[in-house]
């Protein structure tokens, strides 16, 4: 018997029926727990250990009278006018008449340059302009005669006595003879011009000083050569000394340009040199220089002496602090910390403030540094906890454990 459409149906699988499921057996509960348990007890080793930090309390200043300072910053002293001295003309030293650290006077003569060949140039030129005025004479006296001689021929032309041709040849040779004057003045004049270079090429074999000042350094000796332009690689000087102007000395510093923001034209700068460091000088902004070094993200910036001291020397590093225009009495507030609390990241100062157990990076603003401390114009208030001493790969929000 064939199978009918109706027990065919019935062998089919109702998928739309979802069957129930069964329960989860203990043991797979247990599994999950037991992977639980296990990724807490991982992460519990692996989780990152508290940074070990030793902090101190930042603590307030009062101070009362004083300018505020607002940036300290490094720099050196510079002249404005500084001149290595040279000869207009290639020639040998014959003498050198300043030593290092002589006092020397403008136009005060300092080498002489051997003037041999000059001299000798010179005299033939002299001797070329007496010759030139010598004839003169000789053609003014031929032409005195060639103008007597004129009139004379033309009174007798006059008379009837002379001819047309004597008189045409009186003129000529008296036009001949005014010529002839006119080009030996010209040439005297050329002959004296020639003179004149000579005499000035003597006077520049000897090397004068450009302006008063102190010479720092003696560059040539007698006998050497000396010329205005390198000799590429050869034995000759190009200068006898190098001269610097003392009363034109000033200060240059290479202020970040983050903080160039604090710094005015006229301001007032306390100036501390390396080599005297409990000897403050006063100062002031002159200009601030219109332009960025991109290398080092720095702006120049001129600063000028309120009095010149004998103690300054061109080149000597020293210590600015540039201040505020507070007026006398006004209270000014600074926060003070450990120095070794203020790191440098990112070409900024930073600190590391401890709150809530937590690390938190702030931007600081330094005034100044003397001994272990540091004084803050901004960036950390009183009474908050800063990093003195820990590890240096601190980053934002990192938890620490302060060390006693």
């Amino acid at each position: 018997m064939a199978p009918t459409k109706e027990s065919l149906d019935r062998l089919k699988i109702d998928r739309s029926v979802v069957p129930a499921g069964k329960p989860i057996g203990p043991w797979v509960a247990v599994i999950i727990a037991a992977i639980v348990v296990l990724g807490g007890i991982i992460w519990w080793f692996q989780r990152p250990k508290p940074a070990a930090v030793r902090t101190t309390v930042a603590r307030e200043v009062s101070s009362v009278g004083g300018a505020r300072t607002l940036l300290n910053a490094s720099g050196y002293v510079t002249a404005r006018r500084l001149a290595t001295v040279s000869s207009k003309v290639t020639g040998r030293v014959v003498s050198v008449l300043i030593e290092e650290g002589m006092r020397v006077e403008d136009g005060q003569i300092l080498a002489h340059l051997d003037t041999t060949n000059t001299e000798a140039s010179l005299r033939l030129a002299e001797a070329q302009l007496a010759s030139a005025r010598s004839g003169l004479g000789e053609t003014q006296a031929q032409l005195d005669l060639s103008n007597l001689t004129l009139a004379r021929v033309s009174r007798l032309g006059t008379a009837g006595a002379a001819s047309t041709a004597e008189l045409d040849q009186a003129k000529a040779e008296t036009a001949g003879l005014t010529a002839r004057l006119a080009r030996q003045q010209a040439d005297i004049s050329v002959a004296e011009r020639q003179v004149a270079i000579w005499k000035q090429q003597i006077d520049d074999a000897i090397i004068r000083a450009p302006f008063a000042g102190v010479v720092v350094a003696k560059s040539a000796q007698p006998g050497e050569m000396i010329s205005p332009v390198s000799a590429g690689g050869g034995f000759t000087r190009t200068g006898i000394c190098t001269i610097v102007d003392m009363k034109s000395l000033e200060v240059e510093v290479d202020v970040n340009e983050s903080y160039i923001n604090r710094v005015t034209a006229g301001q007032p700068v306390s100036v501390t040199l390396d080599s005297y460091p409990d000897s403050k000088i006063g100062a002031k902004v002159i200009a601030i220089v219109p332009t960025a070094d991109r290398q080092k993200a720095t702006v120049r910036v001129r600063v000028g002496f309120d009095q010149l001291d004998p103690r300054i020397l061109p080149d000597m590093g020293l210590k600015v602090a540039f201040q505020s225009n507070e007026a006398p009495g006004a209270a000014s507030r600074t926060i003070v910390v450990p120095q070794s609390a203020v790191r440098r990241a990112d070409g900024r100062d930073i600190a590391w403030v401890v709150k809530d157990g937590r690390l938190e990076r702030r931007a600081v603003t330094v005034q100044s540094s003397q001994g272990q401390e540091t004084t803050l114009a901004a960036g950390v208030n009183a009474g908050e906890k800063v990093v003195s001493e820990g590890p240096v790969d601190l980053t934002e929000g990192t938890r620490v454990t302060e060390l006693p």
